[in-house]
């Protein structure tokens, strides 16, 4: 076997770090998206039972967009295992009080429910902002493509843009248009 094929071979066993842009994204589409990346099975050599998968760094963690009325119609239970002791949090509470955890919890749902489950939730790595440590941002090596595009805001057009836009119809001469 030559060199350049036994490198080819050993890449494909090593771990990968790939970088995933949540922001402006639904996180439970998302969650099936890093959930290939995390068990392995973009990888050609994946099998069940083998733990194959890279490492996930997510990042803007806190500008995620749940459609409709998810923020107020989604609710997350939990139960401390004491009479009593079960709770109802909605996921605008969750998302305030940490910003990382609704992202955590659909990927954790998404995942095969084996032993292999919390090995797999330890090569994700959320982050709120898009501030990442050095020692992550050395290990990068690829990136997630996001499923949608994110929109633009109104206030970041310039003036030559919305001058330029096409208009159905064209304002008289003397009208002024107000900002």
């Amino acid at each position: 076997m030559s060199a350049i094929r036994r490198v080819q071979q050993w890449a494909t066993f090593g771990r990968m770090w790939y970088l995933y842009d949540a922001k402006w994204q639904n996180p439970f589409d998302s969650a099936d998206k890093i959930k290939e990346y995390i068990s392995g099975t973009h990888k050609p050599i994946y099998h069940p039972l083998n733990d194959c998968g890279d490492h996930v760094v997510v990042i803007n963690s806190r500008h995620i967009a749940l459609p409709g009325m998810e923020w107020e119609r989604r609710v997350y239970f939990h139960h401390t295992g004491y009479p009593g002791g079960a709770s109802w949090t909605l996921a605008w509470e969750l998302h305030r009080k940490d910003p990382t955890l609704v992202v955590r919890k659909a990927v954790y749902s998404k995942l095969d429910k084996n032993l292999l489950r919390r090995g797999k939730m330890a090569r994700l790595h959320i982050f709120a902002d898009d501030e990442v440590p050095n020692s992550i941002l050395e290990n990068l090596s690829g990136q997630i493509r996001q499923l949608r595009a994110v929109p633009k805001r109104l206030d970041h057009y310039t003036d030559e843009e919305i001058k330029s836009f096409p208009r159905i119809f064209d304002w008289p001469k003397d009208y002024v248009i107000p900002n």
